[in-house]
C-alpha cells in the first residue's frame, strides 16, 4: 500500500443510511402499478443496484418496466431525501480530509446523487462524484473506480475506497484499490471499520 491520496466513498450505507428512502421510494412506484411491497430479497437488491436495473428487477415485463422507468422520472427522488440519514461521523471526516487528500464519490446512484449532495449541503467536500450515469458499465464493474484514479492521477494502491456491498467488493477487486468494507463483516476486504471515523486509523497505521 502506497501513500494514500484518494479516499472514495459509496453512497447508500456508507455515506448515508437509505434503508427507509428508498423502501419507502420504490415501494411507493410499486403501489402506484398495484403491486406489494418489496420483499427483503427485491430490497437488498435495490440498494446495491443502479435505478434502472432495481425497475427491471421489480417489474420484470418489458412493458411494465417502461412504464415505472416514467413513472420514476416524474415523481422524482426529491421528497425521499429528508428520510436519508446521514452518517454521524461523515461531516468530522470530510473537514478532516479535505485539502489533504482527494475525495470522491463512486456510486450507483444515478440522477439522484447530486441532489442529495446539495440537499444535505455536502457537495462542496468533494473533488469528483462519479454515478451510473457517469460511465458506461456501473459497479460491479471498475469503470467508476479508474474514472477516480484517472481524474486524479493516482495509482490502485494509493486509494482506499469504502464500500459496503458485494458491488463495492467486486469493482475494488478488479481494480485493485484498498477496499475498506463498512458495516459489512461478510465482504473480503483490506480492512474492516464500523464507523468512518476509523478510516483515520488505517491512514495513521499506513502512511
Amino acid at each position: 500500500m502506497g501513500a494514500i491520496k484518494v479516499i472514495a466513498f459509496d453512497c447508500d450505507g456508507v455515506l448515508f443510511r437509505t434503508e427507509a428512502a428508498n423502501s419507502a421510494y420504490y415501494n411507493d412506484i410499486l403501489a402506484n402499478f398495484g403491486r406489494p411491497p418489496m420483499t427483503p430479497e427485491q430490497f437488498a437488491y435495490t440498494q446495491m443496484h443502479t435505478a434502472d436495473e432495481a425497475i427491471r428487477y421489480l417489474f420484470q415485463e418489458p412493458q411494465r418496466i417502461a412504464e415505472a422507468r416514467a413513472f420514476r422520472k416524474q415523481s422524482g427522488y426529491d421528497p425521499y431525501i429528508k428520510y436519508m440519514e446521514m452518517d454521524p461521523d461523515l461531516i468530522p471526516v470530510l473537514e478532516a480530509y479535505k485539502g489533504r487528500y482527494g475525495l470522491a464519490v463512486a456510486t450507483n446512484r444515478s440522477d439522484t446523487m447530486q441532489r442529495v449532495l446539495v440537499e444535505h449541503k455536502i457537495a462542496g467536500y468533494f473533488d469528483l462524484v462519479v454515478t451510473a450515469l457517469d460511465v458506461v458499465r456501473p459497479k460491479p464493474y471498475p469503470d467508476q473506480l479508474l474514472r477516480v484514479l484517472e481524474y486524479f492521477k493516482a495509482l490502485p494502491d494509493e486509494m482506499i475506497y469504502v464500500g459496503d456491498s458485494e458491488l463495492d467488493e467486486q469493482a475494488a477487486k478488479a481494480v485493485g484499490v484498498v477496499f475498506v468494507a463498512h458495516r459489512n463483516p461478510s465482504l473480503e476486504a483490506d480492512f474492516h471499520i464500523q464507523r468512518l471515523n476509523e478510516i483515520n486509523n488505517i491512514l495513521n497505521s499506513k502512511l
